[in-house]
Parts: C-alpha cells; structure tokens; sequence
C-alpha cells in the first residue's frame, strides 16, 4: 500500500466514524454506520452518474460533424442544467408524489425537506438522506434528453431544442416515470425496470425517434438511392466518451441498488460489466460479417448496447444470462443502425435510437425472459413497453410539433452548410480548421 493510498483509506475512516458519532445520539451505532456507508455509496454513485454527461458529450462531439462541435457541447451543459432545475422545480414531486398507484400524482412545487430525522435516517428505511435521494434521481433526469440530442445533431435550432428539452426532462419523463418507480399503475402490475431500460434509455430513445422524422435527414446525407457517409470530427474522442460512460454506468446500475448492500452492488455491478463486454464482442462479430470489416463505431455502440440492456435487470438475471443480454444487444445495435440508415432514411448521427430504444426495449423484455424472479412476466413486460412507447413518442411528437409551428425547429440550408458552431454560436471548436472541412 502507498503512503497516498493509506492516507486516503484513513481519511475514509474518518468520514464514516464522525458521521456515525454525530448521529449517534439518535439512534443505535449499527444502525447509523449502516445509513452513512449507504448514503456515501449513494452519493458516489450520484459523481459517476454525472460524468456520464461528460461521456455522452465526448461520444457525440466525436461522431458529429466538426463544424458542429461547439454546438453539440453547448447542448449537453444545457442538458444538465436544465435537467436539474426543472427536476427540483417540479420533477422530483411528479416522479414520486408520495402515496399514488394511479396514472398522474404531483406533490407540489419546489422541493421540501422533511425535518429532523425524516429527512435523514428516517428516510427511505435509513437508505440514504432527502437530498442524496434528489441529487442521485436528478442526475437520471437529465439523461433522456442527452439521448434526443445526438440523434438530431448537425440541424435542429438551438432555442428550439432547449425549449423541448425543457418541457420533455421536466414534464414527460417524470410523469411516465411515475407509473414504475413511483409506485403508480405499472408498478402495481408488477412491472420490472431496475434502473431504467425503459424508463430513461427508451423514453430518451422515443424522443429521439419523433425529432428525427421530425427533423429529416442531414443535408447531402442521402442522394437519390445513396446513402452518403457524414463521417464524426474524432474517433478517439468518441471512444473516451464510451470508456466514461461505461465508467457511469457502474454508477447508473451500481446505485439503483439503493444501498450499500455489498452482496446485490457487487453482483449488480458483474452483471452490467459482463454485459457490456458481450455487447462489445456481439457488435464486432455482427460487423465483421455484415460489413466486412470490424466497424469502431459499431463496437463502441456495442459496448453501449450491452450497458443499456442489461439495466433492467441487472440485479435479477444470472451472470451468463447478463452475457446473452449483451451479446444480443450487440448483435441488435448493429442491424438496427444499418436498418434505420439504409432502408427507412432515419438519419441518427450517433446511432441513440438502436442503443437506447431498441436495446432499451430487448433489455426490458429479457426481464421477462431471463430473470429469476417468477413474478416477473414477460407479457407485463410487454405491456410496459407498449404503454412508454405510445405516450412518450406522442407526447415529444406533439412538443417537436408545436415548437416547429411555432418557432421553426431546423436551421436554414446556409447555416446547416457552414456548421451549427459559426451559425448558432459564431465560434469554433478547432480555430482555423474549418476552411478544411469537405461539405
């Protein structure tokens, strides 16, 4: 052991021993090691959710066009931003309205604190506190938009894509969250969603799915029968943003466990990292075969692929279940992403709708395939699916919708051509070489 290392480990013992110490006037020492270990985990879980953001930001400004970068990111600081303050305003009392089994619950404006131990111990069967609660549900909120974001990179109008970001984080997502995490209809059906397959991956990939029809393609992205390559500023840096996210994810599946228990996080944590590692293996296969030649971009998606399909039942499906969850998702991610591009002209720069909708539904219903708990039924499964797809594709369908009539949601042919960084923002990401870049 280093002497940094030893340090640190000391400095952690500190932490835990004066948490103990300071609450321990309120109730039994055990009881209150076992609360602050919980909420310490929670709130590391809640770090790495974040930088889940500063993955997708590197993933999407290196699969898009240069010229687009500065906008790309810009999006994704306002993504973050926008999803915490709605989520504080009204989203976190919409998402968990407190005693609710129906269809729409709200439990007021702003957030509110409960008092004394209510809001600590108390709290959540000594889980973790009020505000770790809120800060770590917060930072899931924001994510569904991220997803919308990549999927409509290089022409959507800035302010128009921040107003829908604004009503769909802070309205939608939380409201058809409700009906599975906040006890609502779905959840007294016994519908199973551990961490949000379906309830943040699939409704982001929803949104994403109305823009782009929305949207159109890309200009010169396809020609007459042709489909024309727009090929991302950096591979590298878009492999950085998977390395993040798969750093996030443990995080993202790790938390959604709720505590500190170390049997579940740790078996939670094999499962997601196995099943990212088979999404891996399952999209370089698939690609070697149908395109010839192993395709990064593909593996990376895999990588994602296998994440985003075993989050749903990454605490309830066997280790070599998780694998097969993966694989498939990679071999999925693959097929959708040629599917959408060259034979239904859905034009998606970074592939978010076969990673985050269509793997996000496979992973759903491998719940009801896979898990090994008997009460979890496919065909509920099935219905869960149906009812997020129906409303959430309807509800950004009609948000896209009212802002196009009302603001307009794409750039002109001009801007689109230059790049969104000189039109929307009037800078550039890389100065100097942007008279380089081959329309």
């Amino acid at each position: 052991m280093s002497r940094w290392t030893g340090r640190f480990t000391v400095l952690l013992a500190l932490i835990a021993f004066t948490g103990v110490t300071a609450y321990a006037q309120d109730g039994p020492t055990a009881d209150h090691a076992v609360f602050v270990a919980n909420n310490i985990w929670m709130m590391v879980a809640t770090f790495l959710v974040f930088i889940m953001h500063l993955g997708f930001a590197a993933l999407e400004s290196g699969l898009v066009q240069a010229k687009n970068t500065v906008n790309i990111l810009f999006k994704n600081i306002m993504i973050v931003a926008i999803g915490l303050l709605t989520y504080a305003a009204v989203g976190f009392n919409l998402m968990y309205p407190g005693d609710f089994n129906g269809v729409l619950g709200f439990a007021g404006l702003g957030l509110a604190f409960p008092g004394g131990a209510d809001g600590l111990i108390a709290y959540a069967d000594g889980g973790y506190t009020y505000w770790t609660d809120f800060l770590f549900q917060g930072m899931f909120a924001a994510t569904g938009a991220t997803i919308v974001s990549g999927a409509v990179a290089g022409r959507i109008k800035l302010p128009s894509f921040l107003v829908f970001t604004t009503v769909f984080v802070g309205l939608i997502y939380p409201w058809v969250g409700s009906w599975k995490w906040g006890g609502g209809w779905l959840d007294q059906m016994g519908f199973y969603d551990f961490a949000g397959s379906t309830l943040v991956h699939s409704v982001g990939g929803w949104g994403a799915l109305a823009g782009v029809i929305l949207l159109g393609p890309r200009l010169g992205k396809y020609v007459g029968n042709q489909v024309h390559a727009l090929p991302g500023s950096s591979m590298p840096l878009a492999t950085i943003g998977v390395f993040l996210l798969w750093l996030g994810w443990f995080g993202f599946n790790g938390g959604s466990v709720l505590s500190a228990d170390p049997e579940l996080t740790s078996f939670t944590l094999v499962t997601t990292c196995l099943a990212a590692a088979a999404g891996v293996v399952g999209a370089y296969i698939t690609s070697s075969i149908v395109q010839k030649n192993p395709d990064l971009s593909m593996v990376l998606n895999g990588a994602l692929a296998g994440l985003v399909g075993i989050t749903a039942g990454a605490d309830t499906v066997s280790v070599m279940s998780a694998v097969i969850i993966g694989l498939v998702a990679g071999v999925l991610v693959v097929l959708s992403v040629i599917t959408l591009d060259s034979k239904l002209k859905l034009d998606d720069p970074v592939g978010a709708i076969s990673v985050h909708l269509v793997c996000g539904i496979w992973g759903t219903l491998a719940v009801g395939i896979f898990s090994m708990n008997e009460d979890h039924s496919f065909v509920t499964q099935l219905i869960g699916v149906a009812a997020y797809g129906a409303v959430t594709f309807i509800a950004a369908f009609a948000i896209f919708g009212v802002v196009r009539a009302i603001m307009g949601i794409r750039v002109s042919e001009d801007e689109e051509l230059k790049g969104l960084d000189i039109g929307e923002h009037g800078m550039e990401a890389y100065p100097g070489f942007q008279n380089f870049i081959v329309q």
